[in-house]
């Protein structure tokens, strides 16, 4: 049994700092500089963690980064508004060092932060599978230029 499924990621979402992120969430979703601000601090943050709890979300809270950078952005739309608001409001909760269980308690702070990821990605994995659809295709449709490949451009066009 992983560490996030000792508390129900489904009952801290009904917390008081929950709902009060979800509230902050509004804002961040109608300010790209600030999302991008919010998700940069973020991703740095869960660099830090990764060997605990939050290693055991790691891969969706990843897609979940990537996705609302491509939201700040504007590169992607498809996501309905509240499964976004939850996506949001979920990472301004792993921001907050004080909530249902406050971050500087040793080896268990981060605990309700991973389990409730885990149950957000869980609840709008519809919406989270087509936006990895639509990287996928993004990145099908634009591959990544290699320096080789550019290279490679660059003596055939002479």
């Amino acid at each position: 049994m992983k560490k996030a499924d000792k508390i129900s990621g489904q009952k801290v979402s009904q917390t008081r700092f929950f709902q009060e992120a979800k509230e902050k969430a509004k804002e961040f979703a109608k300010d790209p500089d600030k999302l991008q601000n919010l998700v940069e601090k973020a991703r740095e943050k869960a660099q830090d963690k990764k060997s605990g709890p939050i290693g055991d979300v790691w891969d969706a809270l990843m897609t979940c980064f990537r996705l609302l950078i491509a939201y700040a952005k504007g590169e992607y739309r498809e996501i309905p508004w509240k499964s976004l608001i939850s996506i949001i409001g979920s990472i301004i909760y792993f921001m907050m060092p004080a909530d249902f269980i406050p971050d500087f308690i040793l080896a268990m702070g981060f605990i309700d932060d991973a389990a409730l990821i885990g149950w957000m990605v869980k609840s709008i994995a519809k919406d989270i599978e087509h936006y990895s659809a639509w990287e996928q295709e993004q990145a099908q449709e634009n591959p990544i230029k290699t320096e080789d490949d550019i290279n490679g451009e660059e003596s055939i066009k002479l």
